[in-house]
């Protein structure tokens, strides 16, 4: 464990505030589920919950099929990170944070289509991209019990490559499948 040197105080109904700074870093928002687990020493320990992470056999196996069929990476992730990837050679993306603009599209539960090539291309990862840039070229949101917990995305290396309808529907299938096994 990091220590941070803040220190907090549980208030009378068992409640500790978690600092401001904390949840920006680690990407913490309202309403955010977080598993509580204790250690041998008597810590405990606060992880932000994935329900898209508990079935990362079936998200990866999706990323695959979907990568199959239309030879195009394939990106699975939930509210924050990637959970499954396919198609970017030796490289695994999954635990890469995502980029705001994919986070921000999720929340709104907004598809992202490139449709046309002029557009600027969405990234995939936030910072600095070890995918070689590629650009989301479809999103679909996973919808779990009217929540957005995390979306199917198909990429593209080629900036003007067009949208195969067929890929589209892919994806929103592989949302809806997601998403009725969160339920």
């Amino acid at each position: 464990m990091k220590a941070t040197g803040i220190v907090r105080r549980i208030d009378e109904l068992g409640r500790v505030v978690i600092p401001k700074e904390i949840r920006r870093t680690l990407r913490i928002r309202e309403s955010d589920p977080l598993e509580i687990f204790t250690d041998r020493d008597g810590g405990i320990i606060l992880k932000k919950y994935s329900p898209i992470g508990e079935i990362s056999e079936h998200a990866q196996e999706l990323c695959a099929a979907l990568y199959h069929a239309f030879s195009l990476p394939a990106v699975i992730c939930d509210k924050d990170v990637i959970v499954a990837s396919v198609g970017f050679g030796k490289k695994d993306l999954a635990g890469h944070p995502i980029a705001e603009d994919i986070v921000a599209s999720i929340l709104r539960r907004a598809r992202i289509l490139q449709l046309q090539p002029a557009e600027a291309p969405v990234q995939l990862l936030s910072g600095e991209d070890p995918s070689g840039a590629c650009a989301c070229l479809i999103c679909i949101p996973v919808i779990a019990q009217s929540d957005a917990i995390g979306a199917v995305i198909l990429l593209s290396q080629k900036p003007d490559a067009p949208i195969d309808p067929a890929a589209v529907k892919a994806c929103e299938v592989a949302a809806s499948f997601l998403g009725r096994q969160m339920e």
